[in-house]
């Protein structure tokens, strides 16, 4: 059987100018903190990364730093920033990523941070007049506001330039999340106006267990690790220079084709929502048609548990994912979907389909060729078995 795979924004496979940058340097030997030639030798490689990404991002190379990936990156920001600012009060929005709620919910809980969490409209689109409401209650309080840059399950963009306009008027930093929109979006660091920024390699052809924290040199960050002060002293630990060349590769190549990706991905998303919805007319589509990622299809299929209609197309080697996280083998409705004004029920019943650069009309072809029938099944069996 062959698999469809639907789920790049969860992981994309590597690209292949990722692979090759990875694999030469494998069998090199050095510390990049060694002062020998094989440690000069990979401090060049190191460095060199360093540069192509801040290239890429228009954004300094020693404003760089590199991490394990995109959950470490969210915490050192959010606590290193807090910890530094030594205010109380944190905003971010309701439909944040676990890397970035779950830190927030440590400090409120250990260091006595008042976290606020903003709503979004049905689109899941920040409220800035909400933001702006909290922000001039007391903006001398604010210690940062961290909005991601586009939701990871409905693609949603984020208004990130109101977001740093607000904050600039009052001096409070920003961080965003962005590892959902490099390569499928312009991201321009500089441009954009924050002051911290995540991202990760395996959600842009890059290796597993790397990413960065781009992070304005002039703003002060508290180090979660203490050991060497390898990474401008606010990351300690040995680094990879294997898996930073292919992060590194990874980020240049993805944003070196990204109109062209966004093209041809938009094409394809909008061919597998319209060809969807003829086949099952009342799904329903979630997020910004107007401002959205340009893979991200996320549906919702009445009378249907998403994890029944993810195991059905999985039998069928079609891979996707469902809009609700699993605790314990008990489902549970999606925080995004309920921040967005879903039911318990609605957001149970969803599917986020995802495309990236190996996705071909064929996939597409495959899933529609599946979902009538799937769907179908999914409602009998949620029928013969009642509610829970």
């Amino acid at each position: 059987m062959t698999t469809v795979y639907l789920d790049h924004a969860a992981t994309t496979p590597m690209l292949p100018a990722a692979v090759e940058a990875l694999t030469a340097q494998l069998t090199a030997t050095g510390n990049p903190s060694s002062l020998h030639a094989s440690g000069r030798h990979a401090r060049r490689v190191v460095e060199e990364s360093r540069e192509q990404i801040a290239q890429a991002l228009n954004c300094r190379p020693g404003e760089v730093v590199f991490t394990s990936g995109g959950t470490e990156s969210d915490n050192l920001a959010l606590k290193g920033i807090f910890w530094s600012r030594q205010r109380r009060r944190v905003l971010t929005t309701s439909v944040e990523h676990n890397a970035v709620l779950d830190p927030l919910h440590w400090l409120a809980e250990h260091e006595h941070a008042d976290v606020e969490l903003l709503p979004v409209d049905s689109l899941a689109r920040l409220r800035v007049e909400a933001l702006r409401e909290s922000v001039e209650r007391d903006p001398d309080s604010v210690a940062l506001i961290s909005v991601m840059w586009a939701n990871n399950e409905v693609g949603t963009l984020q208004p990130i330039d109101d977001v740093v306009a607000l904050a600039a008027e009052h001096g409070i930093p920003v961080h965003t999340d962005a590892v959902q929109a490099i390569g499928a979006v312009p991201v321009d660091f500089v441009a954009s106006g924050v002051d911290a920024l995540t991202l990760t390699g395996h959600k842009v052809g890059g290796p597993y267990g790397v990413g960065a924290l781009v992070v304005r040199r002039e703003l002060e960050v508290t180090p979660l690790v203490h050991g060497g002060g390898q990474e401008r002293d606010i990351r300690s630990g040995t680094i990879d220079p294997p898996a930073i060349a292919g992060l590194a590769a990874a980020v240049e190549t993805s944003v070196k084709e990204q109109a062209d990706a966004h093209a041809r991905l938009s094409a394809l998303r909008d061919d597998l929502v319209s060809r969807v919805l003829a086949v099952v007319p009342d799904a329903v589509l979630s997020g910004d048609r107007n401002a959205i990622l340009p893979g991200h299809a996320h549906l919702r299929f009445p009378g249907c548990e998403g994890d029944s209609l993810l195991m059905l197309l999985d039998a069928r080697g079609i891979e996707c994912s469902t809009g609700s996280a699993c605790n314990a083998g008990v489902p549970q409705a999606s925080h995004v979907l309920l921040a967005m004004g879903c039911s318990e029920a609605e957001a149970r019943s969803s599917l986020r389909f995802t495309l990236g650069h190996t996705s071909t009309q064929r996939d597409i072809d495959a899933l529609v060729e599946a979902i009538g029938p799937v769907v179908e099944r999914a409602r009998a069996a949620g029928m013969r078995t009642g509610p829970a």
